[in-house]
């Protein structure tokens, strides 16, 4: 930071003090996640902070995995992250770290705490501990293997090791404080036999050190200086501090806590999430409806419009909720600026232009985007039969042009990139339906002011219908129907949003469509922002995903 920037927030104000004051030479973070899922939106706010502060103060920040329960982790969780993490556009430092790497050193610093009587290995069962842990209104009762002796316990943690030992039947425990008001600091579990294959280590190991264990470890082992966790790490600072100063480790991480991200109409909780995969509320982790990273991004969303969400969030020692405008804000703010504008008719029919020779097509240039003439021109097809919106044409002539902005009969309105058009008869079939509306062009029209007489009630999209391609437009609205769907008197699925996916069918693009790729963003005027679907599009099967509305109160989008 400059002499002249003041910090930001309480852990910038934390770091600066630690430098000023000659705590620490560089400031080191780590963002650490257990491969056991994928990341969500709430990790993209530590992601932001951790690789942040490392840029702010020209430090490093580590990538870390915490991988030391073999029983719900998976090597394509440890793909997606660092696939994530690269994709939301930072760069660790160094070689991936992971917990695993550092099981040799924990084990010899688990015997440590043995010899020195701070640790016993204990035949409680897993139900006997908990009752034996006592309540938050009833101290502890210590467990009858508490004073057994070092060389018994190193002698039965080395069996554990080997594999000797059943699994469930022994753990290694810290000896701390029964009675501590922090049911943390009551004997906590250090060690488990898992007779499980790891996914970075195989069989190699038959016991694994707890979460707790690891993590200050990890962070000493790496240098790191500043740990920061979200807030409900705070009842295990205690104990992150009591490993810190019984165990021989090289330097001194000191743990902080901010609060987690909650957004409404969201759920951030890996095992609700997983729920919603495995119930098959959802297609899978990627669905556009998900708050995943990966659902985002399948979605249309930028890594750009998630960094800036998230660098607007407060950096606070409470927990609170986000309101999802601010984040569907900073989504729209990112695409109006940055999409293509293209032209796509959901809701198609036709408009035959009576006075346009039908054998002739016209190739109009339109602007890319309206205001960054650098992205250029398109060249869109203009034809005698032509694709508007149903829901952009009706034929009470007594609708005021405030109401109505789009085209009425026997009124004007100008196509976008076009011609002026009126509208002078519709056809019909036997049971009263349109099928077809009849106009006529006003020539001289197409980027220049109609003649007197002649005002258009406004702008409408459009597509000529032979040069049109066939598309499948998937609209999204929010996956719950109320803002806070965990703090209903009911299961948080049964407020899931039935309209939450509307899949529409044999909708029109402009022709310059048929090229679309994965990874660009379009603006369908007068629709919203789409992207095309990652998994299910193609240049052959154009699908494409409704990232979000043009306008904040719409009703279609969310």
């Amino acid at each position: 930071m400059s002499d002249l920037e003041e910090p930001t927030h309480f852990v910038k104000k934390i770091i600066q003090s630690d430098l000023d004051a000659n705590k620490i030479q560089r400031v080191k973070t780590r963002f650490p996640p257990e491969p056991n899922g994928y990341l969500h939106i709430g990790h993209a706010k530590s992601i932001c902070l951790n690789f942040g502060l490392a840029n702010t103060f020209a430090g490093e920040c580590n990538l870390r995995f915490d991988d030391t329960n073999p029983e719900k982790e998976d090597s394509e969780f440890v793909r997606a992250i660092i696939e994530d993490v690269q994709w939301l556009g930072f760069k660790w430092d160094g070689e991936i770290c992971y917990a695993s790497d550092y099981f040799s050193k924990l084990y010899e610093w688990a015997q440590h705490l043995i010899s020195v009587g701070k640790a016993f290995v204990c035949e409680l069962s897993m139900e006997e501990m908990r009752l034996y842990r006592g309540t938050l209104t009833k101290k502890g009762t210590a467990s009858p293997y508490r004073n057994r002796c070092p060389e018994e316990s190193l002698s039965l943690l080395e069996k554990m090791k080997k594999g000797q030992i059943d699994e469930g039947a022994m753990t290694l425990r810290a000896k701390i404080d029964m009675g501590s008001s922090n049911i943390n600091l009551r004997d906590p579990v250090i060690y488990r036999i898992k007779n499980l294959k790891h996914q970075r280590t195989g069989a190699k190991w038959k016991i694994y050190p707890s979460y707790d264990f690891a993590h200050g470890q990890g962070d000493a082992l790496e240098g790191i200086t500043h740990s920061i966790c979200t807030l409900e790490f705070q009842a295990n600072r205690p104990l992150y501090d009591w490993f810190i100063s019984n165990l021989p480790v090289p330097s001194k991480p000191k743990q902080y806590e901010f609060g987690r991200l909650n957004i409404n109409y969201l759920v951030l909780s890996k095992r609700k999430l997983k729920k919603l995969v495995d119930d098959r509320v959802v297609d899978g982790w990627d669905d556009p409806r998900m708050p995943t990273i990966r659902g985002l991004r399948r979605r249309g969303v930028s890594a750009r419009a998630i960094r800036d969400f998230c660098d607007s969030l407060a950096i606070a020692k409470t927990d609170g909720i986000v309101d999802i405008s601010q984040l569907e804000h900073f989504i729209r703010d990112d695409l109006n600026q940055h999409a293509f504008r293209a032209m796509c008719v959901i809701n198609p029919i036709r408009l035959f232009l009576h006075n346009y020779d039908p054998a002739k097509v016209e190739i109009l240039q339109i602007p890319r985007h309206p205001n960054k003439t650098e992205l250029g021109f398109r060249s869109v097809p203009f034809s005698s039969m032509l694709l508007i919106d149903r829901n952009d044409f009706t034929e009470d002539s007594s609708l005021s042009r405030k109401k109505f902005k789009r085209l009425v009969l026997g009124d004007y309105v100008r196509l976008r990139g076009g011609y002026v058009v009126k509208a002078i008869g519709v056809d019909k079939n036997s049971k009263g339906d349109i099928e077809q509306i009849n106009g006529e062009i006003v020539e001289d029209t197409v980027g220049q002011e109609p003649p007197e007489g002649c005002k258009p009630r406004g702008v409408i999209h459009w597509v000529s219908e032979v040069h049109s391609v066939n598309c499948t437009i998937h609209q999204y609205d929010r996956l719950f129907n109320t803002a806070l769907p965990e703090e209903g008197s009911q299961p948080f699925v049964d407020y899931i949003n039935p309209e939450s996916l509307v899949v529409k069918k044999d909708c029109k693009a402009e022709a310059g469509l048929a090229d679309a790729s994965i990874g660009e963003y379009y603006q369908f005027e007068r629709e919203g922002y789409f992207c095309l679907d990652s998994v299910l599009g193609s240049q052959s099967n154009l699908v494409f995903n409704c990232t979000i509305g043009l306008k904040e109160k719409s009703s279609k989008y969310s």
